[in-house]
């Protein structure tokens, strides 16, 4: 199967939550929309993956309500295209022929709900909500985690090796040994780079440490 041309690029710069429908049923298109747009949130509704696959996705909170079975690519094909294009958007699939083996697919990879046709609409608005929640604090994570990584990329060569002997729990005077320092060295080493890491802790620092995956780090015994 060949795949679909490659989407847009993040171009709309908004904080404002936005929910993406995708059905070919034009008149339950338009009763979601305005069922969600009452709620104030935004709402883009398309009747087919290529049109949404060829828009603009939105830098802050979104969602995507997404029929199973649509014309073309279908609701679990998109899904898949989505992940390999690294489109993290949490999915809520809707569906009139819904069966179990469908559903575990596709909470198997990775949708947030999935509801059977004809669904209330408190359901819809209580997985919306739990959806743009979900995916406000992806977004805070990967914003945190890529201040942490250029953060880290500010040290030094030197300091990045002590972060790693200090995260193996090793004191300065070991460390200044493996290192072929003196300890006085080590120690400014050891402040510039907690300074500069923002650790407040030893636990702070291999808190940190995990999420970067710099492992303890330790050279031969001599």
């Amino acid at each position: 199967m060949s795949h679909p041309a490659q989407p847009a690029r993040d171009a709309v710069v908004s904080d404002e939550p936005v929910v993406f429908i995708l059905d070919d049923d034009p008149s339950l298109r338009a009763s979601l929309t305005d069922l969600l747009s009452s709620m104030q949130l935004q709402v883009r509704a398309f009747g087919s993956a290529q049109d949404l696959l060829q828009s603009e996705f939105p830098t802050g909170p979104s969602c995507l309500v997404l029929d199973v079975r649509l014309p073309g690519l279908s609701g679990l094909d998109l899904q898949a295209e989505l992940a390999r294009i690294d489109n993290a958007i949490p999915i809520i699939f809707i569906t009139g022929h819904g069966n179990v083996p469908m559903s575990v697919r596709a909470m198997k990879a990775g949708a947030v709900d999935f509801l059977t046709k004809p669904f209330r609409d408190l359901e819809l608005l209580d997985a919306v909500a739990a959806a743009l929640e979900l995916d406000r604090k992806r977004r805070a994570d990967a914003k945190a985690m890529l201040e942490l990584q250029e953060t880290f990329n500010s040290l030094t060569v030197r300091e990045r090796e002590v972060m790693g002997f200090v995260t193996a729990g090793l004191p300065n005077k070991q460390i200044a040994y493996q290192m072929s320092l003196s300890e006085i060295t080590v120690k400014i080493h050891r402040g510039n780079m907690m300074r500069k890491m923002h650790a407040g802790s030893l636990a702070d620092l291999v808190r940190m440490g995990e999420l970067l995956g710099v492992r303890g780090t330790t050279a031969p015994s001599r």
